[in-house]
């Protein structure tokens, strides 16, 4: 056809007139055969359009529509192109997806060109070209890959005793931030959040929930050095250690000279002499900074930073030091912590001129601890550099106020570009104000000023507006710490190789019901000619987006919920996947906003789940990157056992945890920590085999912790469990741990969708560990309440009151809690993990007296229940090796603010459960709303050694879990006596049962939760006593 049209065309240029009437008849015919062909290519983009909107949506499991923008046929080449919208780039390519593309499109082409190659393009690319290279086993597309030579990382621990993460991140540099933070509006000069209070939460503190307890600390175990730009130590206190005279308090920073002598650098370097900084001030421009040589042999030189810490507990430890031209590359730093020292190699060819996270360590009050750097090192003759170090978190310093000259009137969106704009005077005189909330609560744009980093970085707006400056700072100084690495060879920066980027966010928006709004991937191609600036493909980005969006979808869905929804792969020009000149990916996990996601989002166990599933994807595509095999960190161990196997001798076992999901994730060794007494935990003692012995001292509380090993790295620390051999012990107890429940708080729906919410006052759920994204308890549970700004945000708007406080959870630490009172009253003990009771590894006949921890344990969905609950307090196993050990004659102690609610007032307990807690136990629930003052008092009983008055944390705290509501629970046999009532309103509130084979005492509150160590020894004494009667 088109020679017919080319030829008719040049005769028409000879001479029209000639064939005039012939010529007429032809271009009726043409336009005919146009018309017709019109026609069948349209026919064809609407059939090829429908085909693909049904693959697009059976492949994402969600509305969207993909169509056929134009046709292009190359009969001479024997091929067709296809061209569709943006939608069918937002799919997950893979070969096989391709395959079915191309089939859906061959089936409604003519006979005659059902063999020509075919084509697809979407979002300017051919669709094999969005497969990532991961997938593919041939075509790799070499210019995505950015693998940096790199001998000596950032940070090497030196004390890690597992060393042999090969397989895992180790020479790997990430880059990552949490969203947003608090900052200075200047428009109504005030600090506020950049989101609303939500659900309990707001998205500057929510993503921390993630990042900080879980996806970083699984990097680091991976063997990655982790960089960034907030802070990530939630401690309030700060100890600022320096050589300048900004020493405050009595820390003080020495140093001892060997055969090199230490000077000053010829730089300017740290100093504190300010209480608050202002705009552009930079604290590591306002002191010096010392130096000395290496030496490989011979006297060291070192510095010490002493610290006075004002109250004991866990913080971080940051340095800071100088990159000169002959810098060392293992400066060699020892933190003395409670649990000993651990030692660390920094590369100081790296990281110049900012804070440098080392570790959290757990520090006592006083002067004992100590932070030393040596100028010992494999080499001699470069240069080591001492500046300051700094120890916790600490309040923020960065005074702000609306600029003199004006500032911006409305905010830039990320995904804008910052231009002009109308700018505003402020008619009300500010002075300068901090934000006067933790510095891990701030914006990026706060940390960065106080850690260094240049004016020009972090001030976009030349101090117009914090919010934009927030935003478009990070991007920047992911480049600045690539700068003068082979990322950017050409730039200024701290040459520190980053291998990736990753932005964490949460969405907006609302849907009715349970519908979920899902996890939504955000990169960057469309820039500087799609390449980075050392001339790789921007494309990697996708790479890296679409292996963490699928290990995070497929992980929830499989979980958690089958009906999670996975939004698209989104190619925007947003700041944040812009600007960084490495592959970056902004995820926007789930929408903050939708209750639905929601009741996932604020349980522990699915923000574990979802930061393994992103340290999984950002391995993975590292493996791809450089060429080399991975292996997935295994989980935590499970069935935990800690017994005496001589006066002096322990035996600790365990076993693996395998994760059917990744078969590279099995252990191939383990690491043991020790504690001794109140101390912290040491470096740790590697071992092969799922078993410990160790050798005890008598009278000393050993408290121990494993982690499982492999190539990949290192696990999540298991519960921690206890023992102790008295020297004149007066029994032996077994401490059972069955409190394993971490949870989000009650959440409800009522018909017909009319309110909805998150009910603390019911249950607030058990944080892991602790939480610090809690703001407060939701007020608004009204669905149809619209959303109009973030001070008035509608459905789902909560209080502020418990901003910034840290709400503690379950410390999987509560048999040294309990095990100090049986030390306390003359008992020997050991521990284990109730699983370990469930298959047969312990059995309860060995123990005269045995006492079941149950805290919070209650069977527990997650969010609708799309999968079995959880955490339920006895098993039918369980439940047969209590009842076999109390006919054997033992005593059971037995502790639970859900004791009897479980085993009753729970849909899924039975008749039997309810049965054996009357007839072995000898308790029967009375209410599950026993007391809501937090007073236990005893009550006259046979048991005269049972007195006193106990109080427990019945509100959210930092010290304990919360017990909202315990049980009330009654004697359910004649030998059975109320020995505590609830101050309140005299429900019963403890049992104790004596019978002539066995005792129990069965408490509606936990003994843990009770205020004070020295009142849970005189209650467990107590009790002891009766038993003794």
């Amino acid at each position: 056809m088109r020679t017919y049209l080319h030829n008719l065309i040049r005769e028409k240029r000879k001479g029209f007139n000639a064939v005039k009437a012939p010529c007429v008849v032809l271009l009726l015919l043409l336009s005919f055969h146009l018309s017709s062909q019109t026609q069948r290519d349209d026919s064809l983009k609407q059939q090829v359009s429908r085909s693909l909107t049904q693959i697009y949506r059976k492949t994402l499991l969600r509305p969207g529509t993909v169509k056929v923008d134009s046709i292009a046929l190359h009969e001479r080449k024997k091929s067709i192109e296809l061209y569709t919208n943006l939608a069918l780039s937002y799919l997950p390519m893979r070969k096989d997806l391709v395959h079915l593309i191309h089939d859906s499109i061959r089936y409604y082409l003519p006979q005659a060109q059902k063999k020509y190659r075919i084509s697809v393009f979407s979002d300017q690319q051919e669709i094999n070209h969005l497969i990532p290279n991961y997938y593919r086993n041939k075509q790799i597309d070499k210019n995505r890959l950015m693998a940096h030579r790199v001998k000596t990382p950032l940070i090497t621990r030196l004390s890690d005793p597992s060393k042999n993460d090969t397989k895992g991140l180790q020479n790997n540099h990430i880059a990552l931030w949490q969203s947003h933070g608090w900052y200075y509006e200047q428009k109504l000069g005030r600090w506020e959040w950049q989101r609303a209070r939500i659900f309990q939460t707001v998205e500057d503190l929510y993503t921390q929930s993630y990042v900080l307890p879980f996806l970083v600390p699984m990097l680091e175990n991976a063997g990655a050095s982790v960089l960034l730009p907030r802070e990530r130590d939630y401690n309030k206190l700060e100890i600022i250690i320096d050589n300048n005279n900004g020493n405050r308090g009595i820390s003080t920073y020495s140093e001892t000279n060997g055969s090199e002598a230490w000077r000053d650098t010829d730089s300017a370097g740290f100093a504190n002499p300010k209480e608050i900084y202002l705009d552009g001030e930079n604290p590591f421009r306002m002191g010096t900074a010392r130096q000395t040589r290496t030496v490989s042999r011979g006297a060291e030189s070192v510095a010490t930073w002493r610290a006075e810490v004002p109250e004991k507990g866990e913080y971080g430890v940051y340095v800071s030091y100088q990159t000169v031209k002959n810098s060392s590359d293992d400066a060699l730093y020892t933190v003395f912590h409670a649990g000993g020292k651990t030692d660390f190699l920094v590369n100081q060819q790296m990281g110049g001129g900012t804070w440098i996270y080392l570790g959290s360590f757990l520090f006592d009050t006083g002067s004992d601890h100590r932070i030393t750097l040596s100028n010992k090192s494999r080499r001699s003759g470069k240069i080591v550099t001492a500046d300051a170090v700094k120890i916790g978190g600490g309040m923020g310093n960065i005074a702000r106020m609306p600029h003199s000259g004006g500032f911006d009137k409305e905010n830039t969106k990320s995904s804008d570009s910052l231009t002009c704009k109308e700018t505003l005077v402020s008619k009300i005189k500010y002075t300068p104000e901090t934000s006067g909330y933790p510095r891990y609560a701030e914006g990026a744009r706060y940390w960065m000023q106080w850690a260094g980093v240049p004016n020009s970085i972090y001030n976009r707006s030349e101090g117009k507006n914090d919010y934009t400056d927030d935003y478009a700072s990070r991007g920047v100084w992911v480049n600045w710490l690539a700068g003068g690495s082979a990322v950017l060879p050409k730039a200024e920066g701290l040459h520190i190789p980053l291998d990736l980027a990753f932005a964490f966010h949460t969405d907006a928006g609302t849907l009715r019901g349970d519908t979920i709004v899902g996890t939504l991937g955000i990169y960057m191609t469309h820039h500087n000619n799609e390449q980075f600036e050392n001339g790789r493909s921007r494309w990697a980005s996708r790479d890296l987006t679409e292996l963490i969006m699928e290990e995070v979808v497929n992980d929830i869905r499989r979980d958690f919920e089958p009906d999670w929804t996975r939004r698209h792969l989104w190619n925007r020009s947003y700041a944040e996947a812009r600007i960084p000149n490495v592959p970056t990916m902004l995820l926007e996990l789930l929408s903050h906003q939708n209750f639905a996601d929601m009741r996932y989002g604020l349980d522990p166990t699915f923000r574990f789940t979802v930061g393994r599933s992103i340290y999984k994807g950002m391995l993975k595509f590292l493996a791809t990157q450089y060429n080399r095999p991975y292996v997935v960190q295994p989980l935590p161990v499970k069935d935990f056992t800690a017994r005496f196997t001589g006066e002096t001798e322990a035996l600790l076992t365990w076993q693996p945890a395998l994760d059917p999901s990744e078969p590279s994730a099995a252990p191939a060794h383990y690491i043991v920590y020790t504690r001794l007494n109140g101390g912290g935990f040491d470096n740790g003692t590697l071992v092969n085999n799922n078993n410990y012995s160790i050798k005890i001292r008598k009278d000393h509380i050993y408290s121990f912790r494993v982690v499982a090993v492999n190539e990949g790295g290192k696990s999540f620390p298991s519960e921690t469990l206890s023992l102790c051999r008295k020297p004149d012990q007066k029994g032996e107890a077994l401490i059972v741990n069955g409190f394993t429940r971490v949870s989000a708080p009650h959440s409800f729906t009522a018909s017909e969708d009319s309110i909805a919410g998150f009910a603390g006052n019911v249950d607030n759920g058990v944080p892991y560990i602790a939480d610090y994204h809690f703001t407060g308890q939701q007020h608004e549970f009204r669905r149809v309440i619209p959303w109009m700004d973030d001070d008035a945000p509608g459905f789902g708007d909560s209080n502020a009151d418990y901003e910034t406080s840290r709400i503690a959870g379950n410390s999987f630490d509560y048999p040294f809690v309990h095990g100090q009172a049986f030390s306390e009253a003359g008992y020997s003990f050991v521990s284990c993990a109730a699983s370990a009771v469930e298959n047969g590894t312990v059995d309860l006949s060995d123990y005269q007296t045995v006492d079941w921890i149950l805290g919070k344990q209650r069977e527990w969905k997650v969010a609708r229940g799309a999968k079995p609950p959880r955490f339920k307090t006895f098993s039918p196993i369980q439940q047969q090796a209590i009842t076999r050990f109390c006919s054997g004659g033992g005593n059971i102690i037995v502790s639970g603010a859900f004791v009897g609610t479980d085993l009753w007032d729970n849909p899924y307990a039975i008749k039997e459960d309810r049965e054996w807690a009357q007839n072995t136990l000898k308790y029967k629930w009375r209410n599950n709303n026993g007391a809501v003052t937090g007073h236990v008092k005893a009550v006259p009983s046979p048991f005269t050694s049972l007195t006193g008055h106990y109080r427990y944390y019945h509100k959210v705290n930092s010290e304990s879990y919360v017990v909202e509501h315990p049980d009330a629970i009654e004697p359910a046999d004649n030998n059975v006596f109320t020995v505590f009532r609830y101050a309140e309103n005299n429900l019963s509130a403890g049992i104790l049962y004596q019978g002539e084979k066995y005792n129990s005492c069965i408490l509606g509150f936990p003994i843990e939760a009770i205020k004070g160590q020295e009142n849970r020894n005189r209650l467990l004494k107590n009790i002891l006593e009766a038993f003794e009667d």
